[in-house]
């Protein structure tokens, strides 16, 4: 049986040069082996780049990369001349094909984010699963992350936490979400956009009380910032915030000593949850953040709930 020919590559999707530039001296990067490569980049500090990902942008066949005017910034400051190819959440159907029809072909292929590391809030998991079911190579080039950033400098527990990606954008479904997340024993690492960082935190002081936390703003970039603070705090001088930037927000535990929650974080708890919720629902998720008993949130939630009436009928009348 005659062997099959070696799959060729097309002029046009090999790099001119396999070089970078690292203080104007200008590197040789080995080709880099067949393969899905997941490369981190920085996520502000573009010196954050490491070498070995440097040297494997250089050396790959092509970038795969959620936007390519961001993704060129990184490779013209370091003098890389790769090939780069779209793929983001819009074309991502369409572009996968593509791409396992190249890794079949032989080729080395660099996933990139716009910044941090792939797959974590973009989406890199759909390619990663196909590639590796049809048994092409998957490499992790580890860097940088603004989640593991942001529990550096939090000042917070780390040695459990758990990671929740972008809040729901609308009130009703973010309060649920933060309803479910204040049960959870650990640390909690989450993303927020500047036009919804002062709602969030008002809803998470609503859910959460007086827990220690840090909002972490523009990490790695010129105009770093870092709050620290109990949410109640956060929330009460969210109105003078800087919401320029990207956020991270960092939640402490619930704390061991705890105990019950006080009857005026009580009433903020069931006032907060009155507005969009029944009575019933409001009840159980209070009992379960407060460690009071059932009859006595139960009957304080009616209390509330009555109040409101009548202010909302004195209003109107």
């Amino acid at each position: 049986m005659r062997a099959k020919p070696a799959p060729q590559t097309s002029d046009a999707d090999v790099p001119a040069t396999r070089t970078f530039s690292i203080a104007g001296h200008l590197l040789v990067a080995p080709k880099a082996a067949p393969g899905l490569h997941l490369v981190a980049t920085p996520i502000g500090n573009l010196g954050d780049i490491t070498l070995r990902a440097l040297e494997t942008l250089a050396g790959v066949d092509i970038i795969a990369c959620e936007d390519t005017r961001i993704t060129r910034r990184l490779t013209e400051r370091f003098a890389i001349t790769g090939l780069l190819k779209p793929y983001h959440e819009h074309n991502a159907a369409l572009a996968r094909p593509k791409i396992l029809e190249r890794l079949a072909q032989g080729a080395s292929i660099a996933l990139v984010s716009d910044a941090g590391t792939p797959l974590i809030s973009d989406p890199g998991f759909k390619l990663v699963r196909e590639v590796c079911a049809a048994g092409h190579p998957v490499i992790a080039l580890p860097g940088p992350s603004s989640v593991l950033a942001a529990l550096e400098v939090a000042a917070l527990p780390t040695d459990r936490f758990f990671f929740d990606g972008f809040l729901p954008a609308k009130e009703v479904a973010r309060r649920a979400r933060l309803a479910e997340l204040a049960r959870i024993d650990a640390t909690l690492v989450m993303f927020e956009s500047g036009n919804r960082i002062q709602d969030s935190l008002r809803d998470l002081a609503a859910a959460m009380g007086a827990r220690d936390a840090a909002i972490c703003r523009e990490l790695t970039k010129l105009h770093e910032e870092i709050r620290r603070a109990p949410l109640s705090e956060l929330a009460a001088t969210s109105d003078g915030l800087e919401t320029r930037g990207e956020f991270v927000l960092v939640v402490g535990p619930p704390s061991a000593d705890a105990g019950v929650m006080s009857a005026s974080d009580l009433d903020d708890l069931l006032l907060a949850s009155l507005r969009d919720n029944s009575v019933k629902d409001t009840v159980a998720h209070a009992v379960a953040l407060s460690g009071r008993p059932r009859r006595e949130v139960y009957a304080r939630a009616l209390e509330l709930a009555g109040q409101q009436r009548a202010r909302d009928n004195t209003d109107g009348s």
